[in-house]
């Protein structure tokens, strides 16, 4: 009983004495990588910086997320992005290209109002520009072709 009250101390101040081991293993249902440094964390959003190259980092999320549905892998030239289609809880994944001191940056966002207002909106200004342009393209065919029937 001793010996299990030892152990269960030293692990308890092995995991205060770095703080990377008390991140959850999981954020917003998300499975992390373990052994990195958290850079920010709030209720919606996680930044954790790994000591592993870009490509090993994609790797491990392809094989976490690879018999999700709704997933969007998005190859940019300065970062890999992630993106659920999805009802998840949390909404992008992105993973940086370019090493900070040996560091890669993932950035773990939530679905927040302001994208998917700004999203809404986007498609409500887009469906309207589209009737102007048939408007004005059938107005004109109009025009044109009864004044060559009164002709």
């Amino acid at each position: 009983m001793r010996k299990r009250l030892v152990w269960f101390v030293f692990i308890i101040v092995a995991c205060l004495a770095n703080p990377a081991t008390l991140v959850a293993e999981n954020f917003l249902g998300l499975s992390l990588m373990p052994g990195g440094k958290v850079l920010l964390k709030q209720k919606g959003r996680l930044e954790v910086a790994l000591p592993l190259p870009h490509d090993q980092i994609v790797a491990f999320y392809k094989e976490a997320l690879k018999d999700e549905k709704d997933i969007r892998y998005r190859d940019w030239k300065d970062s890999t992005y992630i993106e659920d289609d999805g009802n998840r809880p949390w909404h992008s994944i992105t993973i940086s290209k370019e090493l900070e001191q040996g560091m890669t940056n993932v950035v773990v966002v939530k679905d927040n109002w302001t994208w998917i207002l700004g999203t809404l909106v986007l498609r409500f200004i887009g469906v309207f520009v589209v009737l102007l342009v048939l408007f004005g393209g059938m107005s004109l065919s109009g025009a044109i072709i009864s004044r060559s029937v009164s002709k």
